[in-house]
């Protein structure tokens, strides 16, 4: 199969990998630029713990200085992989979705709502996780750690890419993602070669943006599943 991947190369790479040991034509479509922000390193003393709803904001964590005991909740498999990686190994994952790691945080007998959680993210999420646990009496600080930018242009090597082998699936991680996607699609007028094309898309969110611009044929998957899906 053409499979379309959007996540950045370094989120990818493992992934892409695989799909094309398996046969499968892979085009590579990053639809966003991740840029660490500028703040001040981060005292980890202040928290009791980090809440990382993406592998971007623990890859721009910067801290005067390392606890690496720090309690990590994060929000998937990928996001915990990518935080043992930086040495971490206090960690719990919810599963993928922002729902069920509210829940967990929610439900954790070893909280003290007394004490202050940091919500590490980026400067466009798609849920206010810190306004539900303040909710629910938590203590959270926001720290917007990295920022993400529209890609707006399509290299001719990619557009030929697809131009030949249009997709027959198209995986996208974020609403954000989703947006740009749409947008280059429109931008270089590629849409018309997807109509049989599925896209997975990671949410209700992403899959909400796809259906408002038309798409027929629409999936959510979990982030993992991709070869479980293909398989399927």
């Amino acid at each position: 199969m053409n499979i379309i991947i959007t996540r950045p190369l370094i989120d990818s790479e493992d992934l892409m990998g695989k799909l094309f040991s398996l046969g499968h034509k892979i085009i590579h479509v990053p639809t966003l630029k991740i840029s660490k922000a500028e703040l001040d390193p981060i005292d980890p003393e202040k928290y009791y713990a980090f809440i990382f709803t993406s592998a971007n904001a623990i890859r721009s964590l910067k801290l005067i200085k390392p606890d690496r005991n720090k309690l990590c909740f994060c929000v998937g498999a990928i996001t915990e992989k990518i935080v043992r990686q930086q040495g971490y190994s206090n960690t719990i994952s919810a599963g993928g979705t922002i729902n069920a790691l509210k829940n967990i945080i929610v439900n954790s007998g070893d909280l003290d709502k007394k004490k202050v959680l940091a919500y590490i993210c980026g400067d466009n999420i798609t849920s206010d996780l810190d306004l539900e646990l303040q909710k629910e009496g938590f203590q959270i600080e926001k720290i917007i750690n990295y920022t993400s930018e529209k890609i707006k242009e399509l290299n001719a090597d990619t557009n030929n890419l697809i131009n030949d082998h249009p997709p027959d699936i198209i995986f996208v991680y974020s609403k954000r993602s989703a947006e740009s996607f749409n947008e280059l699609m429109k931008k270089y007028s590629l849409k018309g070669l997807m109509t049989d094309s599925k896209v997975m898309c990671i949410s209700e969110k992403v899959l909400n943006v796809f259906k408002q611009n038309g798409w027929k044929r629409l999936e959510i998957f979990e982030a993992g599943e991709e070869l479980t899906k293909l398989k399927k």
